[in-house]
């Protein structure tokens, strides 16, 4: 896939790439616009510090994987 506005390749990024099992990565989202949601398609996982609930996204490859920026989108409409 070509870099173009629904997906975008970092090569030369210091952290690239962030998740290693993947051979197409969308850097795009690379801070993921669905951290704040409660309930996101990706796979989160959680642990409480503090009293805080923290969200744990280091294993999610949701908003990196090209055919989810669809999804992304009408998931910021709404």
């Amino acid at each position: 896939m070509h870099n173009n506005y629904r997906f975008f390749q970092n090569t030369s990024c210091e952290y690239f790439p962030c998740h290693k099992d993947r051979e197409e990565l969308n850097c795009l989202f690379c801070y993921c616009p669905l951290y704040h949601r409660e309930n996101c398609p990706g796979n989160p996982q959680y642990m409480e510090k503090n009293g805080n609930k923290i969200k744990i996204c280091s294993n999610c490859t949701f908003p990196h994987e090209p055919e989810n920026y669809e999804a992304i989108i009408d998931l910021l409409k709404s």
